[in-house]
């Protein structure tokens, strides 16, 4: 009942703080013009959205921070190194995305850090995370006890670990492309990881990913449909980040491929587009990522976003049932 308590009022004041935080930060960002730039390879709808604020996911950032911050200082939730580890993360990545939509917005075009730039930046934070993770004794072996595997990977799992970082992290950002999509799903994906957390004794993790997860409804409140700001790269890299990182955290590394299969497919939407066309000289989609592909058979963006957050939920329950079960 304790824990039960913790968690709701976790993700009450995570959603709260970043309810106001949004009201405070929006207008800010409208008056220092920090607005998006939108691609020319997009549509004419997406057209309408240039100059809207971007480097909104300083909102569920901060919020987040803050909130565990005042939970530490009340003693509603204990420091745990793993919490620690998470923070890292969480800031390093959001860091690296902060710069890119600095640089985009300074440079007046969608070009901010170059892609080996943000690459380097990426590959530094999963080679911190891994140094804290085995120094704070962390396995190096991929587990799955009900299904009978157990596979030693020594130092390879430190790879292992940079694929998922850096491809966490670069999923979720090709994910935002619609409002609302990339948030709705990390939302939903990160109450999972809550739930699967608690029930399998991460009790620090399920409280931050709670925090997180009020923080990005609270977010949500902005960002959906017409969208009043954009998360931008500060969000949308701290979020696929930190994603991954619980998933190692709590040893539920496969699980996080059920959890989060909506942002793989679109990321794999992409690499499949590059190889029609390198291979067949022709596309297999209309646009990638997936949801632009949508677009271009004429559905609109909320239906878009409404099946693409029905079929991250379904896989979310699956993903719960899995995290639990192995």
């Amino acid at each position: 009942m304790l824990i039960l308590t913790k968690s709701v009022f976790a993700i009450m004041i995570g959603f709260l703080c970043s309810v106001v935080l949004g009201l405070i930060l929006i207008p800010a960002l409208k008056k220092l013009n920090v607005g998006q730039r939108i691609s020319v390879f997009v549509g004419e709808s997406h057209r309408k959205k240039e100059g809207t604020p971007t480097m909104g996911g300083l909102i569920f950032i901060i919020s987040t921070l803050l909130t565990t911050a005042i939970l530490l200082l009340t003693n509603k939730i204990e420091y745990t190194t793993n919490l620690g580890i998470v923070l890292v993360v969480f800031i390093g990545y959001a860091v690296i995305g902060f710069l890119d939509d600095y640089l985009s917005i300074k440079r007046h075009n969608n070009e901010g850090l170059t892609e080996i730039q943000k690459l380097i930046g990426q590959v530094i934070i999963a080679l911190v995370f891994f140094y804290m993770y085995i120094s704070n004794g962390g396995q190096t072996a991929l587990v799955v006890s009900t299904l009978g595997i157990h596979i030693e990977m020594g130092w390879v799992y430190g790879l292992f670990i940079l694929f998922l970082l850096v491809g966490g992290s670069n999923a979720v950002n090709l994910t935002d492309g619609l409002d609302g999509l990339a948030g709705g799903l990390s939302a939903i994906a990160f109450i999972a990881f809550s739930l699967i957390s608690m029930v399998v004794g991460f009790e620090d993790m399920g409280i931050f990913t709670f925090i997180l997860a009020g923080s990005i409804l609270g977010f949500l409140v902005f960002n959906t449909h017409p969208a009043k700001v954009f998360m931008g790269d500060t969000g949308s890299l701290a979020l696929g980040g930190v994603m991954s990182t619980i998933a190692v955290l709590t040893h539920r590394e496969v699980t996080l491929a059920v959890v989060a299969s909506v942002f793989i497919i679109e990321t794999l939407s992409v690499i499949l587009q590059v190889f029609w066309l390198y291979v067949f000289k022709r596309k297999l989609f209309l646009m990638t990522p997936l949801h632009h592909h949508f677009e271009k058979l004429g559905w609109q963006e909320q239906d878009i976003v409404k099946l693409f957050w029905v079929v991250g939920l379904v896989l979310a329950m699956g993903g719960i049932f899995f995290g639990v079960w192995l």
